[in-house]
């Protein structure tokens, strides 16, 4: 892995490339390891988990944001829609049943506050960008958010229109939450100016992916999270349903254990998490989650006032 990068980072091992091949461009930094740092390091600064569905941040970033949440951060939990398209029986039991699910995810994480914005599912291309926009920036001015988590908002092959409707949103909202002029009445209201300085992006398919973070201290957080997230997740109740299954054809899988809570705590980390598994394995880690990660950029003459300048 090399040396220490910065403090929990190491720059990921450069494949081998043909001599005539280009070396590849990022706009937002090489491939660097991000590993759990002891402490309150981060104490005093806020991330904002925004996901339009209940399952999207316990599927894709769970271990990272727990991994924060243990190094001193405050987090906060957003979910976009009211999830009334994926979930048991009618429409009314589905919203309710993902509701619930919601409140857990937050309580096993341990975020502070959950905000549901309540848009249809499925529906958020015909959702008000501006609208939306408005509402989180005037929640990153509130709550003074550091860093995000949500879907890249370049991320490939995306067929789900919550997903990059939410994720362009978020990125402009970031954005406009530094300016002086956009809606003034928060300021009014004695709000600020506040920029978000830090995204961990996710992606379902294909993306830049430029950090790769140990999750190794927290992927049992992470089952925490998937098994509380029964109405859409691919976890809930997974495990104890193939072990029944199992049964009834006279036949055992050891991984399952003999009870029901074992069976899905390691359905989730045999088969939900096997990406996470992969990934780590393809670093040197036992578990790992990929983002394209975008973090504070240096003021353009800082490092030659560094270098140049002199007392008066």
């Amino acid at each position: 892995m090399g040396s220490t990068f910065a403090g929990g980072l190491l720059p990921a091992a450069s494949q081998a490339q043909a001599p005539s091949a280009p070396a590849e461009i990022s706009a937002h930094g090489d491939l660097v390891i991000e590993r759990a740092l002891p402490g309150q390091v981060h104490a005093g600064k806020v991330l904002a988990a925004i996901q339009p569905h209940s399952d999207d941040v316990p599927i894709f970033a769970a271990g990272t944001v727990a991994k924060l949440l243990n190094e001193g951060y405050t987090g906060y939990l957003i979910r976009v829609t009211n999830d009334d398209m994926a979930g048991p029986g009618s429409v009314g039991n589905t919203v309710l049943e993902n509701e619930k699910d919601n409140q857990a995810v937050g309580r096993v994480m341990g975020f502070k506050k959950i905000f549901d914005l309540n848009y249809p599912n499925h529906q958020m291309d015909n959702t008000s960008r501006v609208e939306l926009k408005a509402r989180l920036i005037f929640i990153f001015r509130l709550l003074k958010v550091d860093t995000v988590f949500c879907y890249d908002p370049w991320g490939h092959y995306e067929e789900n229109p919550d997903h990059y409707v939410t994720a362009a949103c978020v990125e402009a909202a970031c954005w406009m939450a530094a300016g002086d002029k956009d809606y003034p009445e928060h300021f009014a209201a004695g709000l600020t100016p506040h920029a978000v300085t830090e995204k961990y992006y996710f992606a379902r398919f294909q993306q830049r992916v430029n950090r790769v973070v140990d999750i190794g201290s927290t992927v049992e957080k992470k089952v925490d999270a998937n098994l509380v997230n029964r109405a859409q997740g691919p976890a809930g109740e997974g495990g104890a349903r193939l072990r029944a299954s199992l049964r009834a054809r006279n036949l055992r899988l050891p991984l399952l254990g003999d009870s029901d809570e074992t069976a899905n705590r390691n359905y989730i980390k045999q088969f939900v998490l096997a990406n996470d598994a992969a990934l780590g394995k393809k670093y040197g880690l036992d578990w790992a989650e990929q983002f394209h990660y975008i973090g504070p950029e240096k003021p353009p003459a800082e490092d030659y006032v560094k270098q140049h300048a002199v007392p008066l």
